[in-house]
Order: C-alpha cells, then structure tokens, then sequence
C-alpha cells in the first residue's frame, strides 16, 4: 500500500497504475473538501483517511469516493465510503447524501486528475 496526498495534477495513467496491484479498473479516494486536496493509494478509505489525519487535516473535511477509470460522466466518481457515515453531520450512510459535498469532491478529483 502506497498512499500519496495529491495537491497538484496528476495523470490517470498514473493512477491506472497505482491501482493495477490492487482494485484494477478503480481507485479508492479521500478528499479534504476544504482543503483541497486527495489521498489514493490505500487498500481502504480508513488508510488513506488515516494518512491526513497524521499530516493534519480535519476529519469533518474528508469525504470517501472511488474512482472508476473507464467509465464516463456522472458514473465515473462513486460517492460511497464507510468513513462517510456521520450521522453527527447528518450524513447516515455510506454515499454522501448531500449534493453540495458530492458537487466538491467531484470537483477536486476533477481538477487534479488529468484524464
């Protein structure tokens, strides 16, 4: 397991080859929606959550995705982690229920993965 914290742009191909050893055709993601920024890498969403919370970052900010690279639109982020469930912010699944969180996350992952 190989979990970095991406904050500039990163190619897929990149991340197609990070996840050859583990998911195949997805990646796992943690995105700090204040921040700005994602950890991939990890064999679960809790490694990757993990990491940022040693280098710092707030848990409250950091949302569970994956990443489908071979799929298009709306189908290629999937909004769904056990690290989300929080009923304390009135989030109690496992998707992120709420649009303007999902609508922040997909944009991180879009600005920083070059497709």
């Amino acid at each position: 397991m190989n979990i970095i914290i991406i904050n500039a742009p990163i190619a897929v191909k990149e991340l197609v080859e990070m996840a050859k050893d583990q998911f195949g055709d997805w990646i796992k993601v943690v995105v700090d929606i204040e921040k700005g920024i994602m950890a991939v890498g990890g064999d679960l969403h809790a490694d990757e959550e993990a990491v940022l919370l040693e280098n710092g970052y707030n848990q409250k900010n950091l949302w569970g995705a994956n990443i489908w690279f071979y799929k298009d639109g709306d189908e290629r982020i999937q909004f769904d982690s056990m690290i989300n469930i929080r009923p304390a912010q009135g989030n109690r699944s496992r998707s992120i229920e709420s649009q303007d969180i999902q609508e922040k996350v997909a944009k991180i992952i879009n600005d920083f993965i070059v497709w």
